[in-house]
């Protein structure tokens, strides 16, 4: 049985504040703290001229704009130097559109590799950028602001560098010509901005000072980067992120860029209909594919380039490596499960590794364990560099970062939350985790435990659902992080069938007998029995599930997705 709390129905004054609206859309608002009319229609109706902060409010921003201006003019060698994943791309794509724009043709992108050069600024990539590239300045995008050493280096050889980034700053700070970061300072209203979203508002503070002969408002058109990368980078969509996703999906259906265009088109998404979702479960992977089999330039490419031919080349290989990617994933999973099974009983924690294993995978497979096993899982293999490194997922109720809190000495670096997380260990270390992990567990006991209900939006009773609550459940859109998709709580639903389906029957469809809209309930990658359902005829049950609309075969339809049986 799935635990779940059904939040309270909003007060009479919130009804009140908020009569101009149906009493659905009421609970939706007032389930997202949303009270009074004024916050109301902020969050309903988000305005790119009336939501956004001033960027000169960033920590910096003013030095830094300064900064780049006087590379324009004199032609300064810039490198931009952006993280490898489906933040830092989209971020280097928009700063590479903005200098195209302008006729500005003296940088270079560069985007680490992330198996042998890990993340951030390296003294490395220093050196290698001075000797190939020789630049006079280094725009970081999404990474930068705890890496004091290659700063110090890059300064040493000439090299001015501005740091734009969102990362937790440390104590101290790069001796960088400037670090914008809204986490840096108080000055600046919203601290939730991703990496795009730092580098597009410095473009916008870039337009606002500089004598540039652009259209007004084409800035606007790179807001398809921004949204993506706010919604994938998994930011909280309140505030200004939400203005940025919100318009970015806006600019994403009309985009004109033909990798965007040949990678929904493959994958048969209607451009003008994208969601949070498609970038979530299509775009997003193929992104950081890139990064995780191969080089994140292939990514960068696809989603830079105006030419339709290149774009299909770069496509062709991103989806190579995607599915190279899922067959290696598999690999891992396989390999665990000959593992486990070869165990006496499977431990509390679940602890493998393997030294052939990316990183960059472990935590895809690790959350698939976890969730067979119903414990947490750590998985680890070598980087490109020797340096052992690995994921964590938590798999139910146990928390993955109090076990890390409980035994620090064991790790190089740690870090995450109750979920999941990300670790390193030394090399003399490694085979003592096991049982330092299960020892944590068994000293913790019920502290280990987070419990974490799923939140219930409402009761929604099956005949009376209709496309007028998918209208008004869409005006909240987009969803993700602060703001979660609404669920409902579904008593006494009589389900004629249930039909597994897929290849291997891997996937879940109930069928209803409702007078309602949405007749069907889906769920992918879970089998009946994960529900403890059988495919008996006629059942009755209580179930949560989200709302949603599907176009899949260009057949519109509204229906269910299952998330638990109660």
């Amino acid at each position: 049985m799935s635990k779940f709390e059904l939040m309270p129905p909003p007060n009479a004054e919130t009804r009140k504040a908020l009569g101009e609206y149906s009493d659905f859309l009421v609970s939706l608002l007032h389930n997202r703290n949303i009270e009074t009319a004024k916050a109301a229609e902020a969050f309903l109706n988000p305005s790119y001229e009336n939501h956004m902060h001033d960027p000169f409010l960033l920590h910096q921003m003013d030095v830094a704009v300064w900064r780049i201006l006087q590379a324009i003019k004199a032609n300064e060698k810039i490198i931009i130097y952006s993280d490898y994943d489906c933040d830092g791309i989209p971020g280097a794509v928009v700063l590479h559109d903005f200098f195209k724009a302008i006729s500005f043709s003296n940088f270079y992108n560069h985007i680490p590799h992330r198996h042998f050069d890990g993340f951030g600024l390296t003294e490395k990539a220093v050196l290698k950028l001075k000797g190939e590239q020789d630049p006079q300045l280094l725009i970081t995008i999404d990474c930068g602001t705890t890496n004091i050493e290659a700063v110090a280096l890059a300064k040493k050889n000439n090299i001015d560098v501005i740091i734009t980034d969102h990362h937790e700053p440390k104590v101290k700070l790069p001796e960088a010509v400037a670090v914008v970061n809204p986490k840096v300072g108080d000055t600046y209203p919203f601290n939730g901005l991703c990496g795009s979203g730092v580098i597009f508002k410095l473009i916008q503070a870039l337009i606002l000072k500089g004598d540039f002969k652009l259209s007004p408002g084409q800035e606007k058109w790179w807001l398809d980067m921004v949204g993506l990368a706010t919604i994938a980078d998994l930011v909280p969509l309140t505030g200004e992120n939400r203005v940025l996703a919100y318009f970015g999906l806006k600019v994403l259906r009309k985009s004109r860029r033909p990798g965007i265009y040949q990678l929904l088109k493959k994958q048969g998404v209607n451009q003008a209909l994208v969601s949070e979702d498609d970038i979530g479960f299509t775009i997003g992977p193929r992104i950081n594919a890139a990064s995780r089999m191969d080089t994140p330039e292939d990514a960068f490419h696809l989603l830079s380039t105006t030419d339709e031919t290149e774009a299909k080349t770069r496509l062709t290989h991103l989806e190579k490596l995607n599915t190279e990617r899922k067959s290696a994933v598999a690999q891992i999973t396989k390999e665990v499960h000959v593992r486990i099974k070869a165990k006496e009983a499977i431990p509390s924690v679940i602890v493998l590794g393997n030294p052939d294993w990316r990183p960059s995978l472990v935590g895809l497979a690790a959350g698939k364990l976890a969730d067979e096993q119903k414990r947490p899982t750590f998985l680890w293999g070598r980087d490109g560099n020797g340096i052992i490194k690995g994921s964590c997922r938590s798999g139910g109720g146990v928390s993955v970062l109090k076990l890390m809190n409980e035994i620090p000495e064991f790790f190089s670096e740690f870090g995450g939350h109750h979920a999941a997380g990300g670790f390193s260990v030394a090399e003399d270390k490694i085979h003592k985790l096991p049982t330092g992990l299960e020892n944590a567990f068994v000293k913790l006991g019920e502290a280990a435990v987070v419990s974490d209900p799923h939140l219930v939006d409402m009761e929604l009773l099956l005949d009376e659902i209709s496309t007028e609550h998918l209208k008004a459940q869409n005006r909240c859109a987009p969803y993700g992080v602060d703001n979660r998709k609404p669920l409902y709580l579904i008593k006494n639903a009589l389900v004629k069938e249930v039909v597994p389906f897929g290849k291997a029957k891997e996937h879940t469809k109930l069928i209803f007998k409702t007078t309602g809209s949405a007749k069907e309930a889906v769920a992918f990658f879970k089998k009946p029995e994960d529900f403890a359902l059988t495919t008996d005829e006629n059942q009755t049950l209580s179930v949560l599930a989200h709302l949603e609309e599907s176009f899949f075969m260009g057949r519109r339809q509204t229906r269910l997705r299952l998330v638990a049986v109660v």
